[in-house]
């Protein structure tokens, strides 16, 4: 190790965790450390920035590829890095937090590839933190196994060969973590802790294991933040005397400004890059974050009526799959939510066909591979990619140049048909509070309605209220949009869910907490950035 130790961080207002000392070593907290004193002070600069950057938008309601940088797109010439033999097939993906039975599942599910999550589908108590990290090391070890005490089921692991390839993706730039501070009692970015700790205690294991430390990031907005991403990860694999180019990302473009940014992004990662993952929910979230003052032509009808094959997003993942494909890079596509009923095959059989016309369409427009939220969606996404690949590892050889897409093309918003509904504000207002709630229980994936939903989830349907309510968006049942009708819904809601759960459990939850905070974000003339800040908050543990 060839950096000095700084001044160790401090441990703050946690209570001790079984195992914690496996991963909270000194070495290791004193390369966390060192990373937040080295580049807290540039995300800084870049949070910065991306205030900056959405007051233009509000001035002038429009944007455009970078002049600045149109000389990296106008270069053929470069690539990113080639794909090691473990991430060279990635057809399906599975995604979901790093708890012990998650873990097991996920590696045993059959996909190529397991996103381990300690972001959107992970509420980051400082048990989910710490524990996540002691799970995937046991995974690596092979001393993980896992027995349900409500049905006695035991889960092990599957032989290696048959395990998928882990990707982790840390929290992202706007986020701390309150549980450690330096000595000034200024906390870590959560993204520094969650990368730090994972790649000081696995960056070797996974080389000795044939495989490597990758990772996603999440809610990346620019190509800066990209080269920021680089330079921890130069520095990092330097600090632990592991080769340079042996850290891969995947990012997601899950913002709109890093939509107009794909090539610079991969330009800066190059080294380190292995491809660009195309969602929905945070997409549409940041569209309405950025054009919220846009008009009506911005506004976004319900969540569930925006499909992949609206005009804007099928310029969005066309566009990514061009870009990616440009360069060499991985084009991954979004999240199959189904959760499948075991009570109503009916349920089953429409939702796997809408999966599966999802998939097909993925792999014949040229996506390399797709995410599913449970492990009995691996097999129709597999069918999918399979019929498409057959035995090639992806199809980044089929360069899309048949793809055109202009600067407006991206936020054409009202080439939609669809408008919003009375329905889609109930909807939004259930999910949200019922989502909320298990948040703040510690729980960052939940089924909701037979969908998986994470933090995502909860900042669409937040900022849908907000728009729909600022826009004086006028339902088809006569109802306009404002805070009495969202507050009506709301109580409507809470109402329900204690008739629907019974008086116990709901007073043993945080219902009354979830309900406040979601009108809260959903009311408050100033729009809160992310809901997951003020949520933070309130998060015990």
């Amino acid at each position: 190790m060839s950096a000095p130790a700084p001044s160790p961080l401090a441990i703050v207002d946690a209570e001790p965790l079984l195992r914690q000392e496996e991963v909270l070593t000194d070495a290791a907290l004193a390369f966390v450390a060192e990373l937040h004193r080295r580049f807290t002070p540039r995300r800084d600069e870049l949070l910065a920035r991306r205030a900056e950057r959405r007051a233009e938008i509000a001035r002038t309601c429009t944007l455009d590829f970078l002049p600045e940088t149109a000389a990296i797109r106008a270069d053929d010439s470069w690539k990113v890095a080639p794909a090691p033999a473990a991430l060279n097939d990635r057809r399906v993906e599975i995604t979901g937090p790093t708890d012990r039975k998650m873990t097991i599942n996920a590696l045993n599910s059959g996909a190529k590839v397991w996103l381990a999550d300690f972001e959107d589908a992970s509420a980051p108590t400082w048990e989910n933190v710490v524990l996540g990290q002691v799970n995937l090391a046991d995974a690596y070890t092979r001393n993980i196994d896992f027995t349900d005490p409500a049905s006695g089921k035991s889960y092990a692991l599957r032989p290696d060969g048959e395990l998928a390839t882990v990707v982790m993706r840390p929290r992202g730039w706007h986020l701390t973590e309150r549980h450690l501070a330096d000595a000034d009692g200024t906390p870590v970015p959560g993204a520094l802790v969650d990368f730090g700790l994972y790649f000081f205690h696995n960056a070797q294991r996974l080389l000795d294991l044939g495989k490597g430390p990758y990772f996603y990031l999440p809610k990346t907005e620019s190509h800066l933040e990209a080269r920021l991403w680089n330079d921890v990860f130069v520095f990092a694999q330097d600090y632990v005397g592991i080769p340079q180019g042996t850290v891969r990302a995947t990012v997601l473009i899950e913002t709109i400004t890093a939509a107009y940014e794909m090539e610079e992004i991969l330009y800066e990662l190059r080294d380190h890059a292995s491809g660009l993952n195309a969602g929905r929910w945070d997409y549409l979230f940041s569209i309405v974050k950025n054009f919220r003052d846009g008009g009506a032509k911005f506004v976004l009808p319900d969540r569930n009526a925006v499909t992949m094959t609206a005009p804007f997003m099928r310029a969005y993942t066309e566009l990514l799959v061009r870009t990616c494909h440009k360069r060499g890079a991985h084009a991954i596509g979004g999240m199959a939510a189904f959760i499948p009923s075991r009570r109503d095959a009916e349920v089953n059989k429409v939702a796997f066909e809408k999966v599966r016309a999802d998939k097909d369409r993925e792999a014949n427009d040229g996506f390399d591979g797709s995410w599913v939220a449970h492990p009995d969606l691996v097999p129709i996404a597999m069918e999918s990619f399979d019929k498409v690949l057959g035995d090639r590892p992806n199809q980044k050889d089929r360069l899309r140049e048949d793809v055109h897409v202009e600067a407006a093309d991206l936020i054409a918003i009202d080439s939609l048909d669809a408008k919003p509904t009375y329905a889609g504000l109930v909807n939004a207002v259930q999910v949200g509070i019922r989502y909320i709630e298990a948040w703040l229980r510690g729980l960052g994936a939940v089924a909701i309605f037979n969908l998986m939903e994470d933090a995502a989830t909860a900042e669409i349907s937040r900022s849908q209220i907000w728009q729909w309510i600022n826009a004086g968006v006028e339902f088809e049942n006569g109802d306009t949009a404002t805070p009495e009708l969202a507050r009506k819904v709301a109580a409507e809601e809470l109402s329900d869910i204690r008739q629907e759960i019974g008086e116990e459990a709901f007073a043993a939850g945080h219902w009354q907490e979830a309900h406040d905070l979601l009108l809260k974000v959903s009311l408050d003339e100033d729009y809160a950035d992310f809901l997951t800040l003020p949520a933070y908050e309130q998060l015990r543990g």
